[in-house]
């Protein structure tokens, strides 16, 4: 939604919103675009008489600001709607998908489209280094977006993605997320079946062919030509690591083509993200050698294991991580990269289905990798959540405080820790309080 406002105010339109809470990067993005930012979901603010009204999937019939938008007849519309109809309209529309990846793979794509002179515009759901902002109207036929399954408002409860109508669509990987809001996986994929079925037979799906649920997706409905990806040489499109440090990276094209490069990332997952973004690229008539030029220069996302500061010779990391899966892949992306140093991850359980317990059973597992694991484990998590927990034995430490977990952590973290703060929210400023303590007592 700030991305929505973003592109409304470089639109000409002037724009307000609110929120419940808003926070670092994003905050710092509108406060600078001149966004005026509202915190809660009073009906006062709506005295302005707005010509429209977007409406966010947060916002819920029983809000004071819903109901005076209702009784008052004033026009609204959802999000993705917006977007669709005066942004998308005409374009060539790259879209990138699935459970993981999506913003790290929009950003590579969006800058692999940019470094290369075509001026993309762009909507995703983070920071690229490189853009310093979320948003961008761009100045060509091009426009990347992040496209996300989750529902679209209260009065939509189709999956954000069915409104953008890509030509070109990246499916990344698929396991089941948002438990508040899909029953099964099933009905996941039914959803992603319904954004197949808007892709024209002109365009292009680009699909990571390992996936067993995407592969389930396919068979349910294709009407457009579809090129694989994959780190292996099952597929179109492959990629390795050239070295163990996984500091250079080799891609070969469905033509057998092939070139390698020096890069700033790590990790398969981020490989398996670049893969894709240089595939979709080529949709756009980017070569191989082209985009694994930009992919050298590609500088990563914020909050996407994004180096925030170093002290002394620890490293403290901010990131987004909030599904097992993703856990597991980034700490083990850590361990190859660091070999030898300890892995020390921080997590907030903050997602709606880590509350639910729906990630009880695979959470503990995805942190075999880590040396120490510091839980914040707020009032609401399920009853099972702790004894999860269980296998990390004497390598977790809970706490139900901010404070008391960065206490701990500041006594305990060592020369060479690589330090992880993972969370889908602001984390308490956790992060930012450890900084400044261990800039006291360890410069």
């Amino acid at each position: 939604m700030g991305g929505v406002a973003a592109l409304a105010r470089a639109a000409g339109f002037k724009v307000t919103g609110c929120d419940g809470d808003v926070y670092p990067p994003m905050s710092t993005q509108l406060k600078d675009l001149g966004i005026e930012i509202h915190k809660g979901f009073d009906a006062a603010q709506l005295d302005i008489k707005p010509d429209c009204i977007v409406v966010g999937n947060v916002m819920s019939r029983g809000m004071d600001v819903v109901e005076a938008m209702l009784d008052r007849g004033l026009p609204y519309t959802s999000g993705p709607r917006w977007l669709a109809d005066n942004v998308l309209q005409g374009r060539h529309v790259l879209a990138v998908a699935g459970t993981h990846g999506k913003t790290t793979t929009a950003s590579m794509l969006a800058w692999i489209l940019h470094d290369t002179g075509l001026a993309p515009g762009f909507l995703i759901g983070g920071i690229p280094t490189n853009f310093g902002v979320s948003a961008s109207f761009g100045d060509s036929k091009y426009f990347v977006v992040e496209a996300d399954e989750y529902d679209t408002a209260f009065f939509d409860k189709r999956a954000k993605f069915v409104h953008y109508n890509p030509n070109t669509l990246v499916l990344n990987n698929l396991e089941y997320d948002h438990a508040d809001i899909f029953e099964n996986i099933d009905a996941i994929l039914w959803q992603f079946h319904q954004m197949l079925r808007t892709v024209p037979g002109a365009g292009r799906v680009i699909m990571n062919s390992l996936d067993e649920n995407l592969l389930k997706v396919i068979e349910m409905g294709c009407w457009t030509p579809v090129e694989t990806f994959a780190l292996d040489d099952t597929a179109q499109w492959s990629a390795t690591f050239v070295d163990s440090a996984e500091r250079r990276i080799s891609v070969r094209n469905p033509a057998g083509e092939s070139g390698e490069v020096r890069w700033k990332l790590g990790g398969r997952h981020n490989l398996e993200n670049a893969l894709a973004a240089i595939a979709a690229a080529q949709s756009a008539g980017v070569s191989l050698q082209q985009a694994l030029d930009a992919m050298s220069r590609f500088e990563g996302v914020k909050r996407r294991m994004e180096r925030t500061a170093t002290v002394g010779d620890i490293a403290i990391y901010d990131d987004f991580a909030h599904h097992p899966t993703a856990i597991r892949r980034t700490v083990a992306a850590m361990k190859r990269r660091y070999p030898g140093q300890r892995i020390v991850v921080a997590i907030d359980p903050r997602s709606n289905t880590m509350k639910l317990g729906v990630h009880n059973a695979a959470l503990a597992a995805s942190l075999a990798d880590a040396d120490v694991v510091w839980m914040y484990q707020p009032a609401d998590m399920d009853e099972g959540f702790a004894a999860s927990l269980a296998p990390l034995a004497d390598r977790l430490h809970s706490f139900d405080d901010y404070d008391k977990l960065v206490t701990d952590m500041a006594g305990k973290v060592l020369s060479g820790d690589q330090v992880i703060f993972m969370s889908n929210g602001g984390f308490g400023a956790a992060r930012q309080t450890l900084t400044a303590v261990l800039q006291r007592t360890r410069s």
